[in-house]
Parts: C-alpha cells; structure tokens; sequence
C-alpha cells in the first residue's frame, strides 16, 4: 500500500502530518516518531514499525547455515577428486 501526502513545514519547524496518514497508521497525538535519515531520504515511523523494518531485514537465510553449506560442498568436491 503506498499512497502519497504533503505537508508544509512549519514555523519553528513544526509539521502536521495529514488526518488521513495519521489514521491509517494508528499515529495519535504525543507518540513519538522517528525520523530516519537515508541516502535516499528520511523515513517517519513510530518505534514499533522501526522495530519490525529491522526484524523484516533481517530475517531470511542465515549466514551460518550459508557458510556451512559452501564449506561442505567444497569438502564434496575434494572428496570426489
């Protein structure tokens, strides 16, 4: 789901994020909001989505299991020489 919203910033750099962002995100009035700064841009999100960006990156295969893997078909190989 992506939608785009705009938002002017501020005098003393305040910004109000749009009422319909707000609600689709569950975001109320005095949660904190990380900002995010990439390479790319900035991210906004609450600590918990951060949390699950975090988790969702870094599930998959894992490393070990990877190496282990290379390591005993290179033994396969020499095995079979």
């Amino acid at each position: 789901m992506s939608t785009t919203y705009s938002a002017s910033l501020g005098d003393r750099g305040r910004l109000v994020v749009p009422a319909p962002l707000r609600e689709r995100q569950n975001w109320e009035q005095g949660m904190p909001l990380l900002f995010i700064e990439t390479e790319r841009g900035v991210l906004l999100m609450t600590r918990e989505q951060a949390k699950r960006v975090i988790r969702d990156q870094l599930s998959g295969a894992s490393l070990v299991d990877d190496l282990i893997a290379e390591r005993r078909r290179a033994a396969a190989v020499e095995g079979a020489a």
